[in-house]
């Protein structure tokens, strides 16, 4: 590589810049001698003129039709100049739960803000910050969770378009006319036409809750059957500085996939796939699956035969849903959806349709078609403890009122769970420690032979009838518990933004900012440690009692604060009952005689 101060580099730089120079002069003078003729409005695109730019940081490339009533008949091969469209036109919709924001030109969503202490997306927090809010300053709350953040470019979300041999695009401009308490909904109607279609989109809310109502109807007003397919978008444009996906060794994260169940199977695409997701089957619902929430539309008459299209790159994810489409001259086509925008909470969502919902759609409650939304809360491997433990704090919290109470509760349970095995563990660690001048003399006779010194501390331990392993297993089966804990903290909207006592953990599924719970955490494991009897050399002992909590803290750092006040708590509960157990074994440790010490078994009984 040349170095940039080289004569070489500073020759080829000049040149450059030379070049760009005539360049610029030459396209100068060419626009000089040769202006361009002024443009006429509408004359690009085939008169469609460019839109403005749209709110909740989404631009429409291109502006949309005028109603006409007909499709626009073909000019006569003399210039005339295209009418503009109407400006696009905002529609505002006011709830307790939600605040929902339609364009004309769409008729799809620019925003759907939900409203609600726990509505928010996770805050990201600095340690000084952190330091702030532990000193009772105030800190900036995150912003409201916004659900439908269109795409630049791209259809909004809740648009249709239609593909095939007489296409309609997605920024066709519609008639608006909003009614209040229409069989007992409130609702919004949007009518657009284009070509041979008139679509009528029709949007109702009940009175409460994160759900609603969308009836598409599709009218062919040509002389000719018309054959396509009818697809319905819904996107999430994405600020990847914001976003991060969940790790073991990190956060809990906030990813968005695109996601649609396809033959009771559902299909989450994650950003940076290769290419585009194209499943056919049977659909029951499709949307944006994010942490705590979910953005989600079905057919309200169950699964419907078609195709669905996932995209997810750095900056958006898509989900379009495509149903085959034949509609004979002067007929309709209706296909209703239903839709729950708001919190992955199990129970909200078990309940989807709601009662209003049905009765407003004249549905058989008895046969009404409920999408498994619940599917996109994941526990993995994990589901069965997870939710074991959920069930648990939940029973807590409801007599306590604080999740943070109820983590701890959790502890103390698992702790009394475990006491009878804690117990063994450490008669067998006694024991084992009993036996460490035996097993110097053995690895001092077979120092050179590892092989036999490992058959013959082997053979020690089956004498004495001592597991060396026994210390082990109340660590081992713990694991899985803080593993389970980790993955309903990632995936529980319960948890989601509840607070602990204080301003500082104010919420249990994001790290501690001011790392004050995992440095706890870190000092109570080293005492922990040391009150263990030593069953290894000097440099093991060391490596235990200082390295290993060190390594332990460093990874916890990242974790949510709940986990972190898991293990300190079951940490601190350790110590006292190490402290209490080894109390009880003094006072009752069996007299010997001779020179053999004594041995007892895992039951604490004399051999």
């Amino acid at each position: 590589m040349n170095d940039p101060l080289s004569p070489q580099s500073n020759d080829s730089q000049k040149r450059l810049l030379v070049a760009l120079l005539l360049s610029f002069a030459i396209t100068a003078g060419w626009m000089f001698l040769f202006p361009p003729p002024p443009a006429t409005p509408g004359a690009e695109d085939g008169g469609v003129a460019a839109a403005g730019p749209q709110d909740a940081g989404t631009q429409q490339a291109q502006a949309a039709l005028p109603p006409s009533g007909e499709a626009t008949p073909p000019t006569s091969g003399t210039p005339t100049e295209a009418t503009p469209p109407p400006p696009a036109r905002k529609v505002d919709l006011t709830r307790k739960e939600a605040v929902y924001q339609f364009s004309s030109q769409g008729a799809g969503l620019t925003s759907a803000v939900l409203q609600g202490v726990k509505m928010r997306e996770q805050g990201s927090l600095s340690v000084a910050q952190g330091f702030q809010l532990l000193v009772g300053k105030e800190v900036p709350p995150a912003p409201q969770m916004n659900l439908a953040q269109p795409v630049p470019n791209q259809p909004l979300p809740l648009s249709v378009t239609i593909e095939g041999s007489s296409p309609l695009p997605a920024n066709v401009s519609y008639a608006v006319e909003e009614k209040t308490g229409g069989a007992g909904l409130d609702s919004v109607t949007f009518t657009g036409r284009q070509g041979p279609w008139e679509v009528v989109k029709v949007f109702q809310w009940p009175n409460e809750g994160f759900e609603m109502l969308y009836t598409i109807q599709v009218k062919n007003i040509s002389g000719q059957p018309q054959n396509g397919e009818l697809q319905v978008h819904y996107s999430r444009a994405i600020d990847p500085n914001f976003e991060h996906a969940p790790s073991f060794f990190g956060g809990v994260g906030n990813l968005s996939r695109s996601s649609c169940q396809v033959d009771d199977k559902l299909h989450n695409m994650n950003p940076g796939d290769d290419k585009p997701e194209d499943t056919k089957g049977n659909i029951s619902f499709f949307g944006i699956n994010q942490q705590y929430f979910v953005s989600a539309l079905y057919p309200l008459d169950g699964p419907r035969p078609g195709h669905c299209i996932l995209t997810a790159t750095p900056t958006a994810r898509q989900a379009t849903a495509a149903f085959p489409l034949s509609v004979a001259a002067g007929e309709t086509m209706t296909l209703r959806l239903g839709g729950y925008l708001g919190p992955k909470d199990p129970d909200l969502m078990a309940s989807v349709p709601g009662t209003e919902l049905v009765q407003a759609a004249n549905l058989n409650a008895q046969n009404t078609f409920r999408p498994a939304l619940t599917d996109t809360v994941d526990f993995g491997i994990w589901a069965v403890i997870c939710k074991l433990l959920l069930t648990i704090m939940k029973f807590f919290h409801g007599l306590t009122g604080n999740w943070g109470v109820a983590i701890i509760l959790l502890t103390v349970v698992v702790k009394m769970v475990l006491l009878p095995l804690t117990y063994r563990s450490m008669v067998s660690m006694e024991e084992v420690k009993k036996l460490q001048p035996r097993m110097e003399e053995i690895r001092k006779k077979y120092a050179d032979n590892r092989e036999q010194q490992n058959l013959e501390i082997m053979k020690l331990y089956q004498e004495a009838k001592v597991n060396p392993l026994g210390g082990c297993l109340p660590l081992l089966i713990q694991m899985p518990v803080w593993i389970a804990l980790f993955t309903a903290l990632r995936n529980s909207f319960d948890l989601y933004g509840e607070p602990f006592f204080g301003p500082i953990w104010r919420d249990l599924t994001y790290k501690d900012p001011t790392y004050l719970l995992p440095l706890a955490l870190g000092v109570s494991m080293i005492i922990t440690q040391k009150m263990q009897p030593q069953m290894m050399d000097a440099t093991q002992a060391k490596i235990m009692t200082w390295f290993v909590p060190g390594i332990f803290t460093l990874t916890l750092l990242q974790y949510p604060a709940g986990l972190s006040l898991y293990i300190f708590t079951n940490n601190i509960l350790s110590i006292a009952q190490q402290y209490g157990l080894r109390k009880w074994l003094d006072r009752n440790k069996p007299q010997t005689g001779g020179g053999t010490p004594a041995v007892v078994a895992a039951g604490g009984k004399r051999k």
